[in-house]
């Protein structure tokens, strides 16, 4: 990586460095100077890590046995625990909040050597799709600056467009890893409920919150996951494919994409639907079989997600809103305060509701391997839009951001997010691929394979990049 270029993929970059070809304090040096850079213009970080980024990049090397991340910069939500840098959850509200401990997350990624450049920007408190937020500015696209970048994860999105960092974690409750993913044409990675660990990170909503991932490529992801879900009961990482197109072939060969039409391709942007079509028929060309699903009862699964949300955030916001009430954003301290009224009763109705749709997930994996729909039914809307229209029918916009993400937080299923292309705005679509539990690594070899064939790709956002 030089003259400040976009970084290479971390398996190239760490190849780079095991051979000397680069050095980590050359790597955190540069994203740093890129994320000092931009960090006025894109609202992309809260705090950055300087000092102690390029102390972590030194002594790293002068470490004899380096882990698999060592070197590569990252970034990750305002909402994990660190001791070296505060912790805000995008918002004033947290001024006299002090980590005790780093996060999970953190640890783990310190261990394997990886580099903290900085903390990225939020939704306030993760409790919005569009990722705006009135005290640290709203990151816009990088593809397009006067759409949003999307939420809540909306800052590690666009430092990852950006190149200030290589991968970033972020937080997905209904959606908020996946869609700024999405908007941003890049990988993101709602792994199974549970795989990375929550602990250190400040919830949502327990019931809902996972830890996810951000990337430029489901490679790249792969190589992060195995970090991150070390003895939580994943699989062995697959090895890369290195047979060329024929593997990717035969491995698709036989495949079984479960197509659920009803729904998840109704009243959605008609070029996000002909791409995911695209991509569909280039699976059955090498051997995919697509299997057409039953209607999936969906009235409920916005409602049930929203009475669990409001419940748990208010309990986890009640004693500091009493003594911080005007800290909180207007939009954020109304939406918390809703979470009183919602009654035991609606609250117990949601999580058996949950688990109901769980169970009907699961059966219907047993006659498919993988789902595919589109991420979103519409692309990057304008920043401040307030709703969105789709044909004649008009939409609120965060309900049309996380009308297809949010019923894979109430199962647990992993989901998976991954560019195929630009709609006629230049703005990125997303496919969603979503797995059985604990099949996240296929899920993420799959996405690679599509990679390798051209059918996923990430775009730069830069318009010199029109190949």
């Amino acid at each position: 990586m030089t003259n400040g270029s976009v970084p290479s993929s971390l398996r190239a970059m760490r190849k780079n460095m095991m051979s000397g070809i680069v050095r980590p304090i050359d790597l955190a040096e540069t994203c740093l100077r890129r994320a000092r850079r931009l960090r006025r213009h894109s609202h992309a970080y809260i705090a950055l890590a300087n000092d102690t980024a390029l102390r972590h990049a030194r002594a790293l090397e002068h470490c004899e046995q380096p882990g698999p991340l060592a070197g590569i910069p990252y970034a990750c939500k305002d909402v994990f625990d660190t001791i070296d840098l505060p912790t805000t959850a995008g918002s004033r509200a947290m001024v006299d909040y002090h980590a005790r401990d780093d996060a999970s997350a953190i640890r783990r990624l310190r261990e394997a050597g990886a580099v903290l450049i900085g903390k990225t920007n939020l939704h306030e408190f993760s409790y919005g799709i569009t990722g705006e937020n009135g005290v640290f500015g709203t990151p816009p696209n990088p593809h397009d600056e006067s759409c949003i970048a999307g939420g809540s994860s909306s800052g590690s999105a666009v430092a990852v467009a950006q190149g200030s960092a290589i991968f970033a974690l972020g937080t997905d409750t209904g959606g908020s890893v996946r869609v700024p993913a999405a908007l941003c044409g890049l990988v993101g990675l709602k792994p199974t409920m549970g795989l990375i660990d929550t602990q250190g990170v400040i919830p949502f909503c327990w019931s809902l919150d996972h830890v996810g991932l951000i990337t430029r490529s489901c490679i790249d992801a792969l190589d992060v996951l195995e970090v991150l879900a070390r003895g939580q009961g994943i699989v062995p990482q697959p090895a890369e494919p290195s047979a060329g197109r024929s593997h990717e072939a035969n491995a698709l060969n036989g495949l079984r994409i479960g197509v659920p039409r009803p729904y998840f391709f109704d009243n959605a942007d008609p070029e996000i639907i002909t791409a995911v079509d695209r991509v569909l028929i280039r699976c059955q060309d090498l051997g995919a079989r697509l299997v057409p699903l039953p209607v999936l009862d969906m009235d409920h699964v916005r409602t049930a997600s929203l009475a669990i949300q409001l419940v748990e955030a208010f309990a986890w916001h009640k004693s500091r809103l009493k003594t911080h009430t005007s800290l909180y954003g207007t939009d954020v301290r109304d939406g918390l305060l809703q979470g009183q009224f919602v009654l035991a009763e609606h609250y117990v109705q949601a999580l058996r509701f949950m688990e109901a749709k769980r169970l009907e997930l699961d059966r219907l994996f047993r006659s498919i391997d993988i789902m595919i729909t589109p991420t979103t039914p519409i692309v990057a809307p304008r920043l401040g839009a307030r709703s969105v229209a789709i044909g004649e029918i008009e939409e609120p916009v965060g309900n049309a951001l996380a009308r297809f993400t949010c019923l894979f937080n109430l199962t647990g299923h992993p989901a998976l997010s991954v560019p195929i292309g630009r709609h006629s705005t230049r703005l990125p679509i997303g496919l969603q691929m979503v797995g059985r539990p604990f099949e996240d690594t296929r899920l993420l070899s799959i996405g690679h394979m599509l990679e390798r064939i051209g059918v996923v790709r990430w775009r730069s956002p830069s318009p010199r990049d029109e190949a």
